[in-house]
């Protein structure tokens, strides 16, 4: 069942959340991605996954993103990731591991450098750090609007046109971790696939360098796509996660 999580200026996240039934296994958090919402495919296999393993689990909604309100032309990386931390501070207990798909990959990073000792571990999914600086695929129509206007709109698979502010651009220069080494030291898997055509598979392999725990595998699916969600692809999900138990 959905909760809701106040946080300390009002706002609140929606969230569902299972409790480990084992107490020696460590927490499961899932970040989503840009737009998208904790109802996606992903997030909830790897509910099921954590009720059968006996993990805590937390999947969450950021500011304006499924069913948490908020004025989605609000929203910042910042904002997400102070909604990120007020989940792992108010709703987890312990090491918890850190699952982030696309954007969800970017806001890992940032959540365990702020958390160091509460993560056991990382798993980004088509991870997509920094991706605010890579607005080359934008129209020229769409570029004019951002200048002109502040804000152009971004055509979503489904539903209404999505915005992207100049301030979501800007802000979120101040949040980039490809621009030196990342002191992350847990154990980092990162998933991604050949055939993505959204954020590149080399952007996995440039994380990996970067980041300076010595225990980090990068494993590419041929043929996967952005989402990584279909049946084997999710089976490789979880059997990524609980690799990070012990």
């Amino acid at each position: 069942m959905k909760k809701m999580l106040r946080k300390k200026d009002g706002s609140e996240i929606a969230y569902h959340k299972i409790d480990r039934t084992k107490p020696d296994l460590p927490g499961v958090v899932f970040l989503g991605g840009f737009h998208s919402d904790m109802s996606g495919s992903k997030a909830c296999y790897l509910e099921a996954c954590c009720k059968r393993w006996g993990n805590a689990y937390v999947r969450f909604d950021y500011f304006a993103h499924g069913e948490t309100p908020g004025d989605f032309a609000q929203g910042t990386i910042g904002r997400w990731l102070d909604d990120t931390l007020a989940i792992i501070d108010e709703l987890t207990e312990g090491p918890q591991i850190l699952v982030g798909s696309s954007m969800g990959g970017w806001i890992m990073l940032l959540a365990t450098l702020k958390r160091l000792a509460r993560v056991k571990g990382l798993v980004g999914i088509a991870a997509a750090p920094d991706f605010l600086d890579d607005i080359e695929r934008l129209s020229i129509d769409q570029h004019q609007a951002l200048v002109k206007h502040g804000v152009c709109y971004i055509p979503a698979a489904e539903g209404d046109p999505y915005p992207i502010t100049e301030n979501l651009v800007t802000e979120g220069r101040n949040h980039r971790v490809l621009t030196a080494p990342i002191a992350i030291h847990c154990p980092v898997r990162l998933l991604h696939g050949l055939a993505d055509p959204d954020v590149p598979w080399q952007k996995s392999i440039e994380i990996s360098e970067l980041i300076l725990s010595e225990d980090v595998i990068v494993t590419l699916i041929k043929d996967g796509d952005h989402r990584l969600s279909n049946d084997q692809q999710l089976k490789i999900l979880g059997d990524t996660v609980f690799g990070l138990f012990n």
